[in-house]
C-alpha cells in the first residue's frame, strides 16, 4: 500500500469511526461515553440500544474505508468518504454542530486529498 497523505487521512478517519463505534456500542452508559456525548445517566441507559445500532453503522463506515485502503480502490474510498460526509452533515444539522467539525470536515478534506492524489 502506498502511504500517501490521502491514505493517512482515510486511515485516520476510519480509526475515528472505530473509536466512535466503541463509544456508542460499548461505552455509551459509562462516564467516558456519557461525557463524550453530553448525556445524563438516565438518558444513556434509556437510549443504549439505539446507540449500539448507531455504533454498528459507524463500524461499517470504518470497515468500508479500511477496505478501500487495503484494495487501493479510490472509488471505494470515495464512496465511503461520501457516506461519512453526508452522515456528518446530517448529524450536524439534526444533533450537534460539533459533528460538522469531528466528522464532516475531516471527510471533506479526505475527499479532496484522495481526488488530488
Amino acid at each position: 500500500m502506498n502511504l500517501t497523505i490521502s491514505s493517512v487521512l482515510v486511515a485516520l478517519l476510519a480509526a475515528l469511526h472505530v473509536y466512535i463505534m466503541v463509544l456508542e456500542m460499548f461505552l455509551w452508559t459509562t462516564p467516558r461515553g456519557r461525557r463524550a456525548f453530553g448525556l445524563t445517566p438516565e438518558f444513556a441507559e434509556a437510549s443504549k440500544v439505539l446507540a449500539a445500532n448507531q455504533g454498528l453503522y459507524n463500524g461499517f463506515l470504518a470497515a468500508g474505508l479500511f477496505w478501500g485502503l487495503l484494495r487501493g480502490d479510490v472509488a471505494t474510498q470515495l464512496f465511503f468518504l461520501g457516506c461519512v460526509l453526508v452522515a456528518g452533515l446530517y448529524g450536524a444539522a439534526t444533533a450537534s454542530r460539533k459533528i460538522l467539525f469531528v466528522q464532516a470536515v475531516p471527510a471533506a478534506i479526505s475527499i479532496a486529498a484522495v481526488l488530488l492524489n
